[in-house]
């Protein structure tokens, strides 16, 4: 056993709207759908011996890919359920942290609004705990939001209001992202730095990441230089946006078997295969095979159809018909140019009596007198010898006399026939000396030959046979071929009225049936004991 496996790879993609997301991209993907297929082509071919099963397997892996992005919303909004009360973003309450800090109220917040915000009022120099430098005061707070099942990356955006008076005064945003204890990623932006008059300003930024996130640390610090009025901040929000990819494969496999036999069928059971596959159509559903059988166009034959069909086999034969052999005509008068003599012409002469006519018996009968004269005079050697001209017996006359002759008799000529002088006995001797008896024996044979003649088909019944013959083998029980050889023998047999005979069958009045009753002297009784019955039925509910 010969196995062969050949395995193919194709690989085709289809994207209906980009989504840029790979499995460690930072940042937000482009949400839209992206659609691959994955072909794989599985070609098995096994040698049994007597036949080859070639096996194509085709496993088509569909893949839908979803992004979306979804937002967490502002985890620092208590309603939000990510973060209590007392560690909100409007500053209400200290978050804690490092260094000396205040909350003020109302002209100390100055552009911030009456309401309490956070102040730095530290002027220390140091490295915070999330690893930033110039640090004097914090406020910090880690935010657990495990529960948005975080997995494929996103974007961490912020938005926080300064109001820094002094110019040498400087405050910082840092959030650091976490994985359980595993650090995703961090990012500082310098809001304001020393050195700058910001004021009061609105400042927002962002921060990428990828990968799974569950937890972020959100830190606010910086240093008051002067110790006069350090910067104060509020409103400080923070949304996390992180993609969602949705994943759908589908797998279709589909299995095609083809047989190649190797001559082992007999010639009548491949003939009934190709006839199956010729007269029907094979669907192939979900493994099921369906022979259905093809209807042939049916074809209307009447009587005007198939004599159209014989006029035309019969212009056709006409037509295309080869033509009729050519008779040699003797060649036209030629001037040769060649020497004649008396021997030459007399030897054609012969020769052309020899094969025209039989010669009689006669050896020792002389020349005619008259041939060496009639050589003489001849003008030019110009020879024009006309075929003799016999007189065939009519076929009628023959067919009435022939029975009358029931045996040969020799019958003499009489005196007068023989001493009779002819001018032409003396130019053809042959046909005087031959004998009576001879020339009866050839009529009598003559006569007999065309008693029984051969009965040539007319054109009419060639074409009408070349029509029977045109009708396929496959075909022949046909309904229209059975009804187009009917017509056809009825044409050639003129009997062209045999279809006119139609027998109709007359309609019964089934009135004369429906309004004959039948009298039942006993009906009356069984309806009344039918009544009885049901009355009885009736009364014994109650």
């Amino acid at each position: 056993m010969l196995l062969r496996i050949l395995v193919l790879w194709l690989l085709l993609c289809y994207s209906y709207s980009k989504a840029d997301c790979l499995p460690d991209t930072e940042g937000l993907c482009t949400p839209g759908v992206t659609v691959t297929e994955d072909i794989q082509v599985e070609v098995t071919e096994e040698d049994l011996g007597t036949e080859i099963v070639t096996t194509t397997t085709t496993t088509t892996t569909t893949t839908t890919q979803t992004v979306t992005n979804q937002d967490s919303g502002d985890i620092l909004d208590g309603s939000n359920g990510y973060v209590n009360s007392s560690k909100e973003g409007d500053m209400d309450i200290d978050w804690g942290g490092q260094g000396p800090a205040s909350m003020p109220t109302g002209n100390s917040c100055y552009g911030l609004g009456a309401d309490k915000c956070a102040a730095i009022t530290g002027s220390g120099n140091s490295t915070s705990s999330m690893g930033v430098p110039g640090m004097g005061t914090t406020f910090i707070q880690t935010v657990d939001i495990s529960n948005l099942n975080i997995q494929k990356g996103g974007e961490v955006k912020y938005t926080i209001e300064v109001d820094k008076q002094d110019a040498q005064d400087r405050i910082y945003m840092h959030i650091t992202g976490l994985n359980g204890s595993s650090q995703v990623f961090q990012g500082t932006d310098i809001l304001s730095e020393s050195g700058v008059a910001s004021g009061y300003q609105s400042y927002n930024g962002s921060f990428d990441f990828g990968g799974v996130l569950n937890r972020l640390t959100i830190e606010v610090g910086g240093r008051d230089i002067n110790l006069a009025v350090g910067p104060v901040f509020d409103d400080v929000t923070v949304n996390v946006f992180y993609n969602v990819i949705s994943t759908i494969i589908e797998q279709q496999i589909t299995t095609v078997e083809q047989i190649y036999y190797l001559n082992i069928f007999d010639p009548t059971e491949i003939e009934f295969v190709e006839e199956v596959f010729e007269y029907n159509d094979i669907t192939i559903d979900d493994g099921m095979v369906d022979f259905a059988p093809i209807e042939p166009d049916t074809e209307e034959v009447t009587f005007e159809t198939v004599e159209l069909e014989i006029e035309f086999e019969m212009n056709f034969d006409m037509e295309f018909a080869p033509p009729p052999p050519m008779e040699m005509l003797p060649p036209p008068d030629m001037q040769m140019e060649m020497p004649v003599n008396i021997e030459t012409v007399t030897m054609e002469i012969e020769m052309e009596m020899e094969l025209d006519m039989p010669m009689p018996e006669m050896e020792d009968l002389p020349p005619p007198p008259d041939m060496v004269a009639s050589v003489e005079e001849l003008p030019e050697p110009e020879i024009e010898m006309p075929e003799p001209e016999v007189e065939k017996p009519q076929l009628e006359e023959v067919q009435e006399t022939a029975p009358e002759v029931e045996e040969p008799v020799d019958e003499q000529p009489t005196e007068e026939e023989t001493t009779e002088p002819d001018s032409e006995a003396t130019e053809e001797p042959a046909m005087e000396t031959e004998d009576s008896s001879e020339q009866e024996d050839v009529q009598q044979e003559e006569a007999e030959e065309p008693k029984e003649p051969v009965k040539e088909q007319s054109a009419k019944e060639k074409a009408a046979t070349k029509i029977v013959k045109k009708i396929d083998d496959k075909a022949r029980y046909d309904e229209s071929n059975q009804m187009k050889t009917l017509i056809v023998m009825q044409i050639l047999g003129n009997t062209k009225t045999f279809f006119d005979t139609q027998s109709t069958i007359q309609d019964t009045n089934v009135n004369e049936y429906l309004n004959k009753t039948i009298e039942d002297n006993y009906g009356v009784l069984f309806d009344m004991a039918q009544a009885q019955t049901m009355e009885d039925m009736i009364n014994a509910q109650y």
